[in-house]
Formats: structure tokens, sequence, C-alpha cells
């Protein structure tokens, strides 16, 4: 069954419930901002946000706007611009579950997901102080020589998968190239939702060379055109907007207020 092509951004955040546990790629893997501004403007609420393995832009507007309810993730800022100033103003003020972790046992947590079993196996992150943090972390005996200790970490199966993608094609396969966390994403979620900047005319899983980098149909619920769908972020070969992602931090990291005025502007293009 071939995923739907809907006809914008707006029926694509329709399709995302509330309450639902959502994986998010880095700004720099296909920020979904087009379908952030629709959540926005829907009204969402209660969403939980999954770092793939970290979070960024669309994850502080969507705390801001109070649609966010608990996150997990390695870490949440703006790169060069600094913290996420909604999200530190939701966790000071105890608005925001928050559960830490690290790259590596949010990408073992979606594998298990992904290959259908209840847990993996990790040890990089033995003797790291998130292990005490983490009771439904378990470090039990390696049942293989030489027993020693090991990490089990529990599946992750997110309800979405959701990001912004440079490309699909007209049967839904879309064209994400080296950025292979968003293939785990939509590998191990219930279902995945992709914005797309164009539509390549032909099938990318018959060229050689696209093919690779593509994330089939068989794995995609439903897309929706929009072009500069990741703006101010960068996609692909595309710049960011820097000067519109500085007037972003200034204007949160200001007030509430000056986030408020930020959003309003914004939810109003």
């Amino acid at each position: 069954m071939q995923p739907s092509w809907l006809p914008d951004v707006a029926a694509l955040a329709a399709r995302l419930p509330d309450g639902a546990l959502v994986a998010l790629a880095p700004d720099y893997a296909g920020a979904p901002m087009a379908v952030v501004r629709e959540l926005i403007r829907r009204g969402a609420r209660d969403l939980r946000l999954l770092g793939v393995p970290q979070l960024g832009l669309p994850a502080d507007v969507l705390i801001g706007a109070g649609c966010v309810a608990a996150i997990e993730t390695a870490a949440i800022g703006l790169g060069e611009l600094g913290t996420a100033p909604c999200f530190e103003r939701a966790r000071r003020a105890g608005r925001l579950g928050v559960v830490d972790s690290t790259c590596p046992a949010i990408h073992s947590a979606l594998q298990a997901a992904e290959k259908g079993v209840p847990f993996l196996p990790l040890r990089g992150v033995l003797g790291s102080d998130l292990v005490a943090a983490r009771p439904d972390w378990k470090v039990v005996d390696n049942p293989f020589p030489p027993h020693d200790p090991i990490l089990l970490v529990p599946a992750i199966r997110p309800d979405v998968a959701l990001f912004h993608a440079p490309l699909a094609d007209r049967e839904g396969n879309v064209w994400i190239g080296v950025r292979r966390e968003l293939m785990l994403m939509a590998h191990a979620a219930k279902s995945t939702l992709v914005s797309v900047e164009r539509v390549h005319e032909g099938s990318l899983l018959a060229d050689p060379l696209a093919a690779p980098g593509t994330i089939p149909a068989l794995y995609v619920d439903a897309l929706a055109l929009a072009p500069g769908g990741a703006h101010p972020t960068a996609l692909w070969g595309e710049g960011a907007d820097l000067a519109a992602l500085e007037a972003y931090a200034a204007a949160a990291a200001a007030s509430e207020a000056g986030f408020a005025t930020w959003l309003e502007a914004w939810l109003s293009r």
C-alpha cells in the first residue's frame, strides 16, 4: 500500500495525535519546521519528543508553545547559538518532564524496535552516572564468556517519526542521503510523516545512486510537499538562515513575552 500524498502540511500535522511519542532528528537532519507551525496552529498538546539522538529548534518552539509534556534526549540546544531557551524555562519551572539519555542508548533502543526485539545490549554507558538515573535500564551478567556486566536498553517504538526531506518520488520513496538516523526512525516508528522540499519524477529506488539513501515507501505513511519546510534550519547542501536563527535565539532568550511575540509573527506567515 502506497503512502498518502496529502494536500498540505496542515493535513500532515493533523495525522499526528495529541499525546504521541514523536521522534525528531537534529536540526541538521531535516527539521520539520513547516509541520511544527501547523501543530502549533492546531493547538497540539501533551506531545512527548524523542531526540534522535538530540533535539533542536523544532523542539524548543513546540515547548515554548505549550505543546510538549516530556522529552527524552541526549542533548537539546541551538548549536552555536547556545542553549534552548524555552526548554530551559520550562525545565526550571517544572512544566516539562525530562528523561536524560545518551546517543548510543537512543540508537540502540530504536534498533531494538526496528528488529522487533524487546531490548539490545550496550556496553559503553557502563560506569556512567546515567545508569543509576535510569531505572528502566538493566545491568545483567553477560550469559556468554567472559560473563562480564552488560547493560540492557529497552526498545523505544515512537508513535510517529517526523522529518523534512529534500526529495520524494510520486510512489512515496523518500531520499535522505547520508542521514541514516532518519532511516532508523522510519523503521522503528509505528508511522512516518514526511514533508518534502520537492518531488522527483521517476523512481528513486530505480536510480542506483539515489537508492542507497532512500527510505522505501513501505516505511512511509503520509507526505506533503513543503518547499522551504525546514527554514530557518539547514537542509542537505542548503545553508541555514543564520539571521533568522539569531533573531529567534535573542527573542526566545529574552523572556516568555519575547518568545510569544516571535511566535505570533512566525505563525502569521
